[in-house]
C-alpha cells in the first residue's frame, strides 16, 4: 500500500504543472499581546488596511493563535486564540491589523466568521465572544453558569448555535443555545442528545444535531423539533456540507464492518438513495455545494493510509477514488483540495487540487493541479486548510506545531 501511495504522488508531480511562485514569505508580524489577563478594549497593532487583493504571503502565528482556529471572509483573515481572543490579519500580506485580547482557559469550541453580519465568534470554556470584523472591536460576550463549557459551534443566516455541557463532559444532556450573530441576543435554548465530536449543521431554516445514533432537525427560529431520523438508519457519524446530510460508520469504531452509508432527506430525515455501502473504515469527509461527497476510507486497524472515494449524491453513483494518506482536506472552486503524499520535500505536503467530477484522471482544465514547493510544514505537522468565503482564488494553510499561516493561490 505504501509503495502505491508514493507512486501516485510521483505520477501527479509529473502530470500537473506548477503555476506561480508562492514560496516568498511576507513581512514580519507583530507579536500578539499576552492573553493572560481579562478581556479588554481592542489593541490596535497596525494601521494597515485589509483592502487590496489577496496575495501570497507567510506570517508566523503566536502560540495562542496556533492552538486556536483561523477563518476568513473574502476581505479579512481572522484567528481565534485558545484564550478566547481574536487576531485580525490583512488578506494582502498577513500583517496583524487588530486584536481583541482575552484570558479564558479551556478547550476551544471553534471559530465562526460571518461576512454578512461582520462578526467573528468563538467559544472557550464557558464564554462566547464576538468581534466586529470591520472595526476590530469586541462586539459582545455571553457567559455560561459556572461549571458549564462550550463544545461546538455552528452558524447560518445570522444565527450562531453553541452547544454546551458541564465540564468535564459527564453524559448529562447538552444544551443548544441559539443567539443572534449581530448582537448576541439569545433566541432560544433546548436540551439535546449530542455525541462529542459530532458536527452542528445549519441550513435552509433548520439546525441539525446527532447523538451518534440518530439525527434531529430543529426549527432555526424556535428550536422546535421538526424531524428525527428513523431507528432503522444507523448514524454513528454525520458528514455535512452544502445542504446535504450523510450518515456513515463511526470514525472512532474499532470494528471490521460498518453500517451502510445513508444520505438523509433534510426535511424528513428519511434515507435517500446512496451510491454504495462503505467497505473500509469511514474516517471523515467533505461535501460540495453541488452534492459531491469525498470520503476518506481506511483499514479498520490502520487509518494512516487509505483511499479518498468521491460519490455523486444527486445522481447516485461513484465518481472516482485515489490512494492517499489521512490529511486535512477542503472543497474550493469546484475542486477537491488536499496535500500530496510524497516522501521528500519535492513532493510532500504541496497543495493538490482535483476536479470534483473528473477526478485524478481529468484532462485539460479538469486535470489535477499542484502548487509549487514551499517551506511550510515539517514532519508530523499535520497542516489545516482554511478556505476563505467568496471567490478569492486563495486558500490558507495553517501549521500548528511550528506556528505559521500561509496564503497560497489555489492551484
Amino acid at each position: 500500500m505504501k509503495r502505491r501511495i508514493v507512486a501516485v504522488g510521483a505520477a501527479l508531480l509529473v502530470l500537473v504543472g506548477c503555476a506561480g511562485n508562492t514560496s516568498s514569505g511576507g513581512p514580519k508580524t507583530p507579536a500578539v499581546p499576552s492573553s493572560s489577563g481579562a478581556s479588554g478594549p481592542t489593541v490596535e497593532t497596525s494601521s494597515m488596511s485589509v483592502s487590496g487583493p489577496w496575495r501570497a504571503w507567510t506570517a508566523p502565528l503566536s502560540r495562542q493563535e496556533a492552538q486556536g482556529s483561523c477563518g476568513a471572509t473574502a476581505h479579512q483573515v481572522v484567528c481565534a486564540t485558545d484564550s478566547g481572543g481574536f487576531v485580525g490579519r490583512s488578506r494582502a500580506d498577513g500583517r496583524i491589523t487588530w486584536t481583541v485580547p482575552a484570558g479564558d482557559r479551556g478547550k476551544s469550541a471553534g471559530l465562526f466568521v460571518d461576512a454578512a453580519d461582520e462578526r467573528a465568534v468563538t467559544g472557550v470554556a464557558g464564554r462566547l465572544r464576538a468581534a466586529n470584523l470591520r472595526t476590530g472591536a469586541q462586539a459582545w460576550t455571553r457567559r455560561l453558569p459556572t461549571g458549564r463549557a462550550y463544545f461546538a459551534l455552528g452558524a447560518a443566516d445570522g444565527i450562531v448555535y453553541a452547544l454546551h455541557a458541564p465540564e468535564p463532559f459527564t453524559g448529562t444532556a447538552a444544551v443548544l443555545d441559539a443567539v443572534r450573530a449581530s448582537d448576541g441576543r439569545p433566541l432560544w435554548h433546548r436540551s439535546v442528545d449530542w455525541s462529542p465530536g459530532e458536527p452542528l449543521a445549519a441550513f435552509r431554516g433548520r439546525v441539525y444535531t446527532s447523538d451518534g445514533t440518530r439525527v434531529t432537525a430543529r426549527d432555526a427560529r424556535t428550536g422546535t423539533t421538526l424531524a428525527t431520523s428513523p431507528t432503522s438508519v444507523e448514524c454513528p457519524h454525520l458528514v455535512t456540507g452544502g445542504h446535504y446530510l450523510v450518515c456513515t460508520g463511526s470514525p472512532f469504531s474499532a470494528e471490521d464492518t460498518f453500517p451502510p452509508m445513508h444520505r438523509l432527506d433534510p426535511a424528513t430525515l428519511r434515507p435517500l438513495p446512496t451510491p454504495r455501502n462503505t467497505i473500509n473504515k469511514p474516517v471523515h469527509g467533505v461535501i460540495s455545494d453541488d452534492g459531491v461527497l469525498v470520503l476518506y476510507e481506511a483499514g479498520a486497524e490502520d487509518t494512516s493510509a487509505g483511499n479518498w472515494f468521491a460519490y455523486d449524491l444527486e445522481n447516485d453513483r461513484k465518481l472516482w477514488s485515489t490512494y492517499a494518506t489521512e490529511v486535512d482536506v477542503a472543497v474550493a472552486g469546484g475542486r477537491f483540495v488536499t496535500f500530496t503524499p510524497g516522501t521528500d520535500h519535492t513532493t510532500r505536503d504541496r497543495l493538490l487540487t482535483i476536479d470534483l467530477h473528473a477526478g485524478p484522471q481529468g484532462t485539460g482544465s479538469a486535470a489535477p493541479r499542484m502548487s509549487p514547493a514551499y517551506a511550510q510544514t515539517r514532519d508530523g505537522e499535520h497542516p489545516v486548510l482554511v478556505v476563505p468565503g467568496g471567490d478569492t482564488g486563495h486558500v490558507l494553510v495553517m501549521a500548528r506545531t511550528h506556528g505559521s499561516l500561509r496564503s497560497l493561490p489555489l492551484p
